[in-house]
């Protein structure tokens, strides 16, 4: 019994310094890892450009052909990064911000769902939100799940539709824009 004993302790043994061995890293699979990390930063950061782009109804910026070497990499990061940060200044940006904050301001929380049918901080029904939010509706749920930027960027598609300001008659009036 203890010379079994004895031999599964070689056993594992042999087999962690062969698997110490597989492990010690060697300059290319170095490379490939940091190669990895910079692809997988610049898939996340289209991915979050382009989810601003659709929210704002911006065409996609368009991808860039794969680049070989590192340095090339590095560099389609960079404007990557670029899109990305341009994307989300412009998205909390709308045209009609202050005018949002106002009507909000009358109509309640962002999180607001009083069971009236209405939701969201600007108070959207369910046909206004499957009009102009149908792909967040669809996603997300109704408008008090939704994000204020969100909320207002659907907004702003009903009032660059020809709506204007009319779906919130009442309160556009007290913001002076009705």
């Amino acid at each position: 019994m203890r010379r079994l004993h004895l031999a599964f302790i070689a056993f594992v043994s042999v087999c962690a310094l062969g698997l110490a061995l597989l492990t010690i890293p060697d300059e290319g699979s170095a490379r490939i890892a940091r190669d990895r990390a910079v692809l997988k930063k610049i898939v996340r950061l289209k991915h979050v450009t382009w989810r601003w782009q659709h929210l704002m109804r911006r065409p996609r910026t368009r991808v860039h052909l794969p680049a070989a070497t590192h340095r090339t990499r590095l560099r389609l990061l960079r404007r990557w990064r670029l899109h990305a940060t341009q994307a989300l200044r412009q998205a909390h940006h709308p045209p009609h911000l202050s005018s949002w904050l106002c009507i909000h301001r009358f109509e309640g929380s962002w999180a607001a769902n009083t069971g009236n049918g209405y939701y969201g901080g600007l108070q959207m029904d369910w046909s206004f939100q499957r009009a102009y939010g149908l792909d967040l509706l669809r996603r997300k749920g109704t408008a008090d799940r939704w994000t204020p930027l969100e909320q207002m960027w659907v907004a702003e598609r009903a009032h660059q539709s020809g709506r204007g300001f009319s779906p919130w008659p009442s309160t556009a009036r007290s913001c002076g824009v009705l």
